[in-house]
């Protein structure tokens, strides 16, 4: 068996290491993998160049990336819906026990969830890693490792919109036009919303916006004000939107979101800015605008995956930049400069393909 499982590693702040780990024993409810294809996150980059994300403080080494798909290499003793050679995406949030968050549906908000790349829990950019095998999803054969690995924040985007309401007919305004705004504005439009503006300060990216299906765009100027951009928003469409999926977590576009919602409609939070934000709550509040919150995912990848394999949904030109494992380091500093869309990352040495 192959001893190689180099692993990207980060030790502290700025301490981005390539390093050789043991390869793990799987547990009988776990599977090997063989890892192919991992997404760099805005958060891994996070880590890397402030050493926490709120509460969640790097302590110890740890291993990056959860935006992944792999094969399966061995099965634990368990397992029986897996087998060696299967295809999968890896839910890279797994519920540690079976309390009411787990019981109700909503596991991904219990208090000890396991989540890769999150501290203390390692991650899985590395040759090979296990995990809990009833979060391993198969792929079927027309859905690729990038996919595959495309679907964690494509989830994101399948829960806002589940979260906004998003149907037949919806218009939507989504505030950021980076990698989750794009996935939201592609499950957004596969919902059935009728029109979807979508507002960014990069031309570049709202480029991209128009590429995957925005029907307008709205570009971002910082000199003007919230409420100026909210009737931007609604010049645009010709009617307030039902619905705004706010994707950065800027505060002033928090604020546009809000003053952007039709009365009776619905704005969700997707974006992580500070820990306080002023907005404009007294406006929400008598026009019953609703404001909900969205904290990752659940249930989603059997969706992600039917819409994939549909070709319902292409993520494909979310992919701009491609590195092998030995040059992660250079992969995550031009994630962190914001080139291109999505950095994928490809663990193995001898299939280096999509």
């Amino acid at each position: 068996m192959d001893t190689d499982n180099l692993s990207v590693v980060l030790h502290a702040k700025g301490d981005l290491r390539l390093e050789q780990r043991p390869i793990p024993e799987p547990a009988p409810n776990e599977v090997l993998l063989q890892m192919h294809s991992v997404g760099i996150c805005g958060s891994d980059v996070h880590y890397w160049q402030n050493g926490r994300i709120g509460d969640y403080i790097l302590k110890k080494p740890m291993v990056l990336g959860h935006e992944a798909a792999g094969r399966v290499f061995k099965v634990g003793a368990g397992v029986t819906h897996l087998k060696p050679g299967d295809r999968v995406a890896i839910e890279p949030g797994v519920p540690r026990e079976m309390d009411e968050f787990f019981k109700n549906g909503h596991y991904n908000l219990s208090p000890t969830i396991f989540f890769c790349a999150t501290p203390p829990d390692d991650g899985n950019l590395s040759r090979y890693y296990i995990h809990n095998a009833n979060f391993c999803y198969k792929l079927p054969d027309n859905v690729t490792y990038e996919e595959g690995a495309l679907i964690e924040p494509l989830s994101v985007g399948i829960h806002a919109c589940r979260r906004a309401g998003v149907t037949l007919g919806s218009s939507v305004f989504i505030c950021g036009a980076g990698p989750i705004g794009l996935v939201t504005l592609l499950v957004a439009k596969a919902m059935g919303a009728s029109q979807v503006i979508i507002s960014d300060l990069s031309a570049d990216r709202l480029t991209k916006a128009k590429e995957l299906g925005a029907d307008f765009l709205l570009p971002v100027q910082r000199e003007v004000a919230p409420q100026e951009m909210a009737k931007c928003v609604e010049g645009i469409l010709g009617g307030m939107p039902h619905i705004s999926i706010e994707c950065t977590g800027a505060e002033s576009c928090i604020q546009t979101a809000i003053y952007a919602t039709r009365s009776g409609g619905v704005v969700v939070l997707v974006g992580l800015g500070a820990e306080m934000t002023t907005v404009p709550l007294l406006n929400a509040a008598v026009r019953e605008v609703d404001i909900r919150g969205v904290f990752r995912y659940c249930n989603t990848w059997p969706m992600a995956i039917a819409m994939l394999a549909s070709k319902r949904v292409n993520v494909k030109p979310l992919v701009t930049h491609r590195f092998p494992l030995e040059q992660a380091v250079q992969a995550f500093e031009t994630t962190r400069q914001g080139l291109g869309i999505k950095v994928m990352l490809k663990c193995d040495k001898n299939d280096q393909n999509p």
